[in-house]
């Protein structure tokens, strides 16, 4: 079959796992089942474990399994996986986290279609709640209101200069040659809004097609609403996910692009900090994170 012989051309899916192969699993049944199927599947699996690559080698589409011994964490996996797809051709790439899975065997078509309408160089599904799915995964923000449910999205099908990028978003390889691929330093946490401000600031057109959806684990408990809802700060509930938000945070914050919303987030975190859970070591916690984040210091914890 030749490389133009599908709508499209070639597109990769690429998936990054890590200890977690039942809900691989069932991602991998939905990719592989879709009615414009997949010409490659690229899995890398950054805790190398053969039962893994078991399952990825029988897989009902040509795959590529790439085991590391080194935790690459979601930005470093991501990066691996979306370089090891441009050599393979691809003309599109695909990118899934091993949590969550597309709703249905529509979804890439889906995406293509619109992609191609609208001229984009990225869409991205909608990002659906997996065990209710018309509740958002994470809140989205539509002008100075947060949305929580897919619902109020919208008829529209698409929601330009908006998207999430992990999670089913589908990239041409002309703005992966753009914007690049994700920071290893971030490890976990941020890589995926550096990304899109990266996406933002190349001027290229992308966003969410809202006629889709990808189905993940709820993350909106992370994102604590103030001032009645008008605005939402994100407290992850452990110290290790706050350890790598927060540093992450404080380096993107003085990224070109980002560096407008510092006013923003400093009330923000100091509200939820001081007025809210009255806590005034988060405060300062968070100050030291972010510190470390602008100060490029990305050594990774150990314990």
């Amino acid at each position: 079959m030749t490389k133009a012989a599908k709508p499209g051309g070639r597109i990769v899916g690429v998936v990054v796992t890590h200890k977690r192969r039942e809900l691989l699993a069932e991602s991998l049944k939905v990719l592989e089942s879709q009615s414009r199927p997949l010409d490659h599947l690229v899995v890398v699996d950054n805790a190398n474990e053969s039962a893994v690559r078991d399952l990825v080698e029988s897989a009902a589409v040509p795959t590529s399994y790439l085991g590391s011994e080194h935790n690459l964490g979601g930005a470093g996996g991501f990066a691996l996986g979306m370089l090891y797809a441009l050599s393979l051709g691809a003309d599109w790439v695909w990118l899934a986290d091993d949590d969550g899975r597309p709703e249905g065997p529509d979804v890439l078509e889906t995406l293509l279609a619109c992609a191609q309408r609208h001229d984009l160089s990225e869409v991205s599904p909608v990002v659906c709640d997996i065990d209710d799915p018309d509740r958002l995964a994470f809140p989205l923000r539509r002008g100075v209101e947060w949305r929580r449910l897919r619902s109020e999205l919208g008829t529209d099908e698409l929601l330009p200069g908006i998207a999430s990028l992990f999670n089913g978003a589908l990239f041409s390889a002309a703005a992966i040659d753009a914007v690049g691929v994700p920071d290893l330093r971030l490890f976990v946490r941020g890589d995926e809004v550096e990304v899109h401000r990266r996406l933002v600031r190349s001027g290229l057109k992308f966003g969410t097609c809202l006629q889709t959806a990808y189905v993940h684990p709820n993350g909106a408990e992370e994102f604590k609403p103030i001032l009645g809802g008008r605005m939402h700060t994100q407290y992850p509930d452990n110290e290790t996910k706050r350890f790598f938000t927060y540093r992450n945070r404080g380096y993107l914050m003085s990224q070109p692009g980002m560096r407008k919303l510092l006013p923003q987030e400093w009330a923000r975190f100091g509200w939820y900090f001081l007025i809210t859970r009255r806590d005034p070591a988060g405060l300062r916690e968070w100050m030291r994170l972010r510190k470390l984040g602008r100060q490029e210091r990305f050594e990774r914890p150990t314990g």
